[in-house]
């Protein structure tokens, strides 16, 4: 009895792995929409999906990253210059999308934009630290989505939201963990709630840790540096002045988990663009995969134990 039962689970399983491989049958005729188009992710994605046959319409923040693109692209790409933060951008820019794409609609968007801002300790900031990333990654996806869903429910397509491992656990002070926390909350209402009955796909991909200009420790640690020159003295007495220096020392002891391929983070937007069934979740990178997603489930104490591991001791702390 214990043997037929695996057995149909095996069989479960490899059914279930050939029905997601199950792709749409044309990408020619399709539209899609990216954010964040001048480096990294979004960059990578706008070049893999040119060459697949899409018709990309790659939103760049700067002159020099549409152009940049273009160059590298063939003449089905379009870029358009966005600053998703800003409302009344948004706005025309969904507009002129839609004379773009007309009667069929968008098939895909893809919310790639976002920003790291300060990663530093709580108590070092102030309120204005938390705003850029929380109004990029979060507020800025949320009204991108909101004046291209219209779009995107006329050809019954995808939306792809880029979240992150910090959406699934807090690994430092700053407004990136929140808006990512948020942006989890946000993909899931639109996903189970409100496009499933309009036949609208919404996936979520969660990266880990990966070499970009986004993520690098040495920008970081000068945010870091900069903020440190305005603490209290109290505050520089409870954490000591080598602080950040040893702080960068603990992340470059960590260089080993940082992933360098951008592409696996493209293959799944690729699945979640083309897939009959895509995912509603996506997990790319060594890291994620085998660290920070299955710890993300673990108890908290655990969780604590092995993230409080890597944290600097303070000096004296008890100096209050």
């Amino acid at each position: 009895m214990l043997f037929f039962l695996l057995l149909l689970l095996i069989l479960c399983g490899l059914l279930w792995n050939c029905k997601r491989q199950l792709k749409i049958a044309d990408i020619t005729d399709k539209y899609i929409f990216i954010t964040g188009c001048d480096t990294g992710f979004g960059n990578l994605a706008a070049r893999t999906f040119d060459k697949k046959g899409f018709h990309v319409i790659a939103a760049c923040l700067t002159e020099s990253g549409s152009t940049a693109l273009k160059a590298e692209t063939s003449s089905r790409l379009q870029t358009v210059l966005l600053d998703v933060t800003d409302p009344e951008k948004v706005k025309r820019t969904a507009q002129w999308v839609k004379n773009q794409v007309g009667e069929k609609g968008l098939w895909g968007l893809i919310n790639n934009a976002g920003v790291l801002g300060v990663l530093a300790p709580t108590d070092w900031l102030t309120v204005e630290d938390y705003r850029e990333p929380i109004e990029v990654n979060l507020f800025g996806l949320i009204n991108v989505t909101l004046h291209m869903l219209p779009l995107v429910k006329k050809a019954q397509g995808r939306v792809v939201n880029i979240s992150s491992i910090g959406g699934r656990l807090a690994f430092g002070g700053g407004g990136y963990t929140p808006s990512k926390y948020a942006v989890e909350g946000f993909n899931d209402s639109l996903r189970r709630r409100d496009m499933k009955a309009f036949g609208v796909h919404v996936s979520c991909i969660e990266p880990g840790l990966f070499q970009t200009g986004f993520s690098d420790p040495i920008k970081a640690n000068e945010k870091k540096r900069a903020i440190w020159k305005h603490l209290s003295p109290d505050i520089k007495q409870q954490y000591g002045e080598g602080y950040i220096e040893k702080s960068l020392e603990k992340l470059k002891g960590c260089t080993s988990f940082v992933n360098v391929d951008l592409s696996l983070v493209v293959e799944c937007m690729d699945h979640a663009l083309t897939s009959l069934f895509p995912k509603t979740r996506y997990t790319a990178g060594k890291d994620a995969k085998t660290f920070w997603i299955p710890l993300s489930h673990m108890p908290a104490v655990l969780q604590d134990f092995l993230l409080l591991r890597q944290k600097v001791k303070l000096a004296n702390p008890k100096a209050v």
